[in-house]
């Protein structure tokens, strides 16, 4: 008994030395992505990309491991810029895209690293990469001038551009600015080369940028098995800010006549080939406009162009799709309720299986030439994204493990749930995580954070920008429902926050507020919210509409909806959400627009802006500043000049957590 007591003393001692995550720390996490298994199913290439906070960048570089398990090898160890790692057929090179040469070209290797060879030159840059599986070219993007045919001219207008004195925008049409770039005379297209080098030719030539801007998944170009044709989306609506319809379109590896082959009227995306070349896979909407419908699965036989959707009676959103070598099956991956489960289904049809599932995200499937063996990349809220392997009935195995040894010394407490009936008498499923060291007796501040989209999810899934177990750490217990609106939860659930912004969903969050206030754990006295884009919405809804919390924090929210529809660009967000612009339907922009209610703002708040935001633009953070300093509301705001929608560089990121947790906790005190 003895012995025994002296190891309880000695885990307790040894947990209680344990540092907490904090800001800072999760800065110097490896970050994991775009893993490759080579075609021979021995080797996997994957890009890791580190930050340097003093010098407020990153470098990324691509590494390789056994499929049979070993340390990783980096092979790259030039330029700031290394990714998007694609092999050979024959398994014997990378291809890669590095800046390694001052600029973002296309490079070729052995899987060694050595014999490093640069494969384009273009004056215009190349990112993108695709290797046909012949072996023969490479695909990539890069962004011409429309009526220039060759470099020597995108080289001279590109000169001509950066020299002129005279630096105006001028524009006919709509979006011409988005996220957080203006729109330039230059046009995003596909190209194809010889991946032994030489000159490249426009597939796509043009006025439109090919492909457009993704709402979300995999690549939205693919090459057929025999390496004759490539399949794109693009958009030819003529106003694209209020248009979501993109559609496949077909054209020979060789060039010439570009074909459409869907004619959905909402979404197509995410094009892939069955590796016997007989069909098309790819994810579909349908109903235009709706940037949040339901992702469904369709398979199209391109000999007849017959499709089928294979996901029709699934109410999840299909997130990603990738083809069995037998070509009769397809996995995909879904979002259900805070997680991604890998799924499987006949090309045929009919019932689909779960194949892998957990408290986790699960993504990039791909799968060894003999269909045994599988390798997928997870993350969940406790742990970062590593790279797994995986056989039948056989227990998953991490081939990476770049962050084991440095996340060890860290305390990382796992996420809990709970659900409550909110409006309606609807489940609304929230998650929740407690401080490391948590004690069940003492009263604890409670921070709730709301998500954005307003389609989109808390999830059992690692977060860089609004990571819980920072808040968590600062002493809160930080709860993340997922209220009406929320995807993962059925399409119903997802659509019934659309034109009802301040409604069923505002309700919906009480009632989990009211839940977390009955716990024994929770001061209500020490209650904050915080939400960014729709969450900085609700968060500024809540202003004007209740008094329970102590302290806000509002970062890229809308404030004002009328002003909001006419200075952001994606326009097919509001004309679906508020059923049309302020002209079309006045009483629904000031029924549900914080602005109208700020005689009753009365909760310290703290704005937080990105100045080059033009999807939330920083004019909204302004105008709630304004209204909460006018009335005396303890307020202070924070604009970053050089950051959008999302604050993404290392040292801005670090005074955004700082200033975050600092403002909560100077109204809601961790320590009463």
């Amino acid at each position: 008994m003895r012995h025994l007591s002296l190891l309880f003393v000695l885990v307790a001692t040894l947990s209680a030395q344990k540092k907490m995550l904090d800001a800072e720390a999760i800065w110097k996490i490896s970050r994991i992505g775009e893993p490759a298994l080579s075609p021979d199913g021995k080797l996997v290439a994957f890009t890791v990309r580190n930050y340097d906070i003093e010098k407020n960048n990153s470098t990324r570089h691509i590494y390789v491991v056994p499929l049979e398990g070993g340390e990783p090898k980096q092979l790259t160890t030039e330029g700031s810029v290394n990714e998007r790692a694609k092999w050979t057929p024959d398994s014997k090179h990378i291809a890669w895209v590095s800046n390694r040469g001052g600029s973002s070209q296309i490079w070729i290797m052995n899987p060694d690293g050595s014999e490093a060879k640069q494969v384009t030159t273009l004056t215009t840059e190349a990112s993108g990469l695709l290797i046909s599986p012949d072996g023969k070219n490479i695909v990539f993007q890069s962004s011409v001038y429309p009526d220039c045919a060759d470099d020597a001219c995108n080289k001279k207008k590109m000169t001509e551009e950066a020299e002129s004195k005279v630096k105006a925008k001028i524009y006919t049409s709509l979006l011409y600015r988005h996220w957080t770039e203006y729109q330039g005379r230059r046009r995003n297209h596909l190209f194809v080369a010889p991946i032994a080098g030489g000159v490249a030719k426009d597939l796509t030539p043009g006025n439109r940028d090919v492909p457009p801007f993704s709402l979300g998944g995999p690549d939205d170009y693919a090459i057929s098995p025999d390496g004759a044709e490539l399949c794109f989306v693009m958009n030819q609506d003529d106003n694209l800010a209020t248009s979501t319809n993109s559609d496949l379109f077909a054209v020979p590896m060789a060039g010439g006549e570009v074909k459409k082959i869907t004619l959905n009227p909402a979404a197509d995306n995410s094009p892939a080939y069955s590796p016997d070349g007989k069909y098309l896979a790819y994810r579909a909407q349908s109903r235009a406009g709706f940037e949040s419908d339901k992702w469904q699965m369709v398979v199209m036989e391109r000999a007849t162009g017959v499709a089928t959707i294979l996901t029709e009676s699934l109410d999840r959103p299909v997130q990603s799709l990738t083809w069995a070598s037998d070509s009769k099956r397809l996995f995909y991956t879904i979002e259900d309720r805070g997680r991604v489960t890998l799924q499987l289904t006949s090309v045929t049809g009919g019932a689909s299986q779960t194949v892998v599932s957990g408290a986790s995200h699960i993504d990039d499937v791909q799968f060894t030439p003999d269909g045994k063996t599988m390798i997928y990349t997870e993350h969940s809220g406790s742990k970062p994204m590593e790279i797994y392997k995986t056989a039948s009935r056989s227990t998953p195995v991490a081939l990476t493990k770049l962050n084991d040894a440095y996340l060890a010394d860290y305390t990382i407490p796992v996420f809990e749930e709970f659900v409550v009936d909110g409006a309606e008498k609807a489940k609304v499923h929230s998650f929740l995580l407690k401080p490391a060291g948590f004690d069940p007796k003492k009263k604890y501040p409670v921070l709730f954070l709301i998500h954005g989209g307003p389609q989109g999810a808390w999830g059992q899934a690692w977060s860089y920008r609004w990571n819980p177990q920072v808040f968590a750490n600062a002493g809160f217990v930080v709860v993340m429902p997922n209220p009406r609106g929320s995807t993962g939860y059925g399409q119903k659930f997802t659509d019934e926050i659309s034109d009802d912004w301040g409604g069923k969903v505002y309700d919906d969050l009480m009632a989990v507020v009211d839940k977390v206030e009955s716990e024994a754990w929770a001061d209500k006295e020490r209650f904050a919210a915080a939400g960014g884009s729709y969450g900085g919405y609700m968060v500024n809804w809540m202003l004007g509409h209740t008094n329970r919390f102590k302290a806000f924090v509002s970062h890229a929210g809308v404030y004002d909806l009328r002003s909001m529809a006419g200075e952001t660009e994606e326009l097919w967000f509001v004309n679906w959400e508020f059923k049309g612009m302020p002209w079309d339907n006045p009483e629904t922009y000031a029924k549900w627009s914080p602005s109208y209610f700020a005689r009753d703002f009365k909760t310290p708040t703290l704005v937080l802006h990105g100045e080059i935001d033009y999807r939330v633009p920083v004019g909204q953070g302004l105008q709630l500043f304004t209204a909460l300093q006018l009335q005396k509301v303890p307020s202070k705001m924070i604009l970053f000049p050089d950051e959008g929608h999302w604050i993404l560089k290392p040292q801005n990121s670090l005074l955004w957590y700082k200033s975050f947790i600092d403002w909560v906790t100077e109204f809601t005190p961790t320590k009463p």
